[in-house]
């Protein structure tokens, strides 16, 4: 079975082997395993039921980082993302007044528009068309976020008052503290160069939640999965294809895009998958691998799935194929019937892993170019607005409005290729129509 799998995967190829690949799977599971719990408390926001959303987020994640591993070949997850659940619940049906069901139309044209685009190619040519600094400055912004992410969950950051929107998180309470250790363990054992630190990390942090009382045992340990029955081909396509829908699809294509190209493109260059061109071949089949989780997610009952960002922790275990995607997937089917104990991973056990894997993906700032203004300018506003906006879509959307205005101010427009106006022309529009 061993030789099976080091043969299709062709582990010895990507230096790596089963068991790393296992950890590395294990770690980015138990990084993304929050979504299970944490997505279909979003979408109650908007009247979907808790346990058919879950289901389907769990299905459409199962059913994406599947195709991500078996097809594509690459260590990525696939989940419902944060952000376009939240812009579907408390913006389409929270400030608009449109229906949940409706919503999930657009997420299923807008998976659809993605296929399309994918098999036809244009895809990876738009990551073709995106020039080195930012491709680079997508890496550092990710790694930004990524930090900042655990930072906020972890507690360590917090909200603070008008005129001083975040604060320091209450650092002498338990919560924080372990966060803290954590984050200490974690970097005391990469120190010393500890195979598998963050697995080790998250495990021993995590049992010491449960002693603390930080995070409550779980009641049970298995329990069958609720009835997909509500949700499961409930969207309704026919109401999402009116003009007055328009910018609720364009706003999803945009940062489904937006999110998509920036994640493969910063985990890839922290994985070394581009080459000394800053290309990434077979781009096309983790795009297909994302688009088809989209469609299929909508029709399960569940908001737009794509690549997750820590896919990272994964990648920074060892994690070079598609055999972590593939544990990833089989984790995630169990968490069908074990979801009472994944949902109970306290966010101070994971939120340290994703703060140094962000760390970790910052490192790639070093490569920009600080004296051209033209390259510089729009890097920096995309590492910068990813995080402060807390949207991936609107920094790297920046970056794009940015780069060609700036190039054609300096007279410099001939190093923007055609399918970076395009791109323009694009992010132009969807801070046009994104509903405020």
């Amino acid at each position: 079975m061993s030789n099976l799998l080091e043969n299709y995967f062709q582990l010895k190829e990507h230096g790596t082997d089963v068991k790393t690949e296992i950890i590395a799977g294990i770690v980015t599971f138990m990084t993304v395993a929050y979504i299970i719990v944490v997505n279909p408390a979003i979408l109650q926001a908007a009247g979907i039921p808790f346990g058919a959303s879950m289901v389907a987020t769990i299905l459409s994640a199962v059913f994406g980082t599947l195709i991500m591993g078996v097809y594509a070949k690459k260590p990525l997850a696939i989940a419902p993302y944060m952000g376009e659940n939240a812009f579907v619940a408390y913006t389409v049906v929270g400030v608009l007044g449109y229906s949940w069901q409706t919503a999930l139309g657009a997420v299923f044209i807008s998976g659809v528009l993605f296929t399309i685009l994918t098999i036809s190619g244009l895809r990876g040519r738009m990551i073709d068309a995106v020039p080195d600094n930012l491709k680079y400055s997508f890496a550092a912004g990710l790694g930004l976020f990524i930090t900042f992410i655990g930072l906020v969950n972890a507690g360590i950051v917090s909200l603070g008052v008008e005129g001083a929107p975040l604060h320091v998180g209450a650092l002498n309470t338990i919560p924080v503290g372990l966060a803290l250790f954590g984050f200490l363990l974690i970097s005391a054992l990469m120190i010393k160069k500890v195979k598998g630190s963050i697995l080790i990390g998250i495990i021993v942090t995590s049992i010491l939640g449960f002693v603390s009382g930080v995070a409550q045992t779980p009641e049970q340990i298995i329990s069958m999965p609720p009835s997909i029955a509500p949700v499961f081909l409930q969207l309704d396509i026919t109401g999402a294809l009116t003009w007055g829908f328009f910018a609720v699809i364009l706003t999803m294509f945009t940062m489904d895009l937006m999110d998509t190209m920036g994640t493969l493109v910063g985990v890839s260059l922290k994985a070394g998958f581009m080459d000394e061109y800053g290309h990434l071949h077979d781009m096309d089949k983790p795009f297909l691998a994302d688009a088809l989780a989209t469609v299929f997610g909508a029709l399960a009952g569940t908001t737009t799935a794509g690549t997750y960002i820590e896919s990272a922790a994964g990648i920074e275990e060892g994690g070079r194929t598609g055999l972590t995607a593939v544990v990833v997937a089989l984790l995630f089917t169990l968490g069908l019937f074990f979801y009472p104990v994944f949902s109970v991973i306290p966010a101070a056990a994971t939120s340290p892993a994703l703060m140094i894997v962000g760390l970790l993906m910052m490192g790639s700032i070093k490569k920009i170019d600080m004296d051209d203004f033209t390259e510089m300018i729009p890097s920096m506003a995309v590492i910068i607005l990813m995080s402060f906006t807390y949207n991936l879509g609107v920094g790297l959307c920046a970056g794009f409005v940015l780069f060609p205005l700036l190039k054609l101010i300096s007279g410099k427009s001939s190093e923007v290729k055609p399918i970076a106006w395009g791109l323009f022309v694009l992010c132009s529009m969807f801070f046009i129509f994104y509903p405020y």
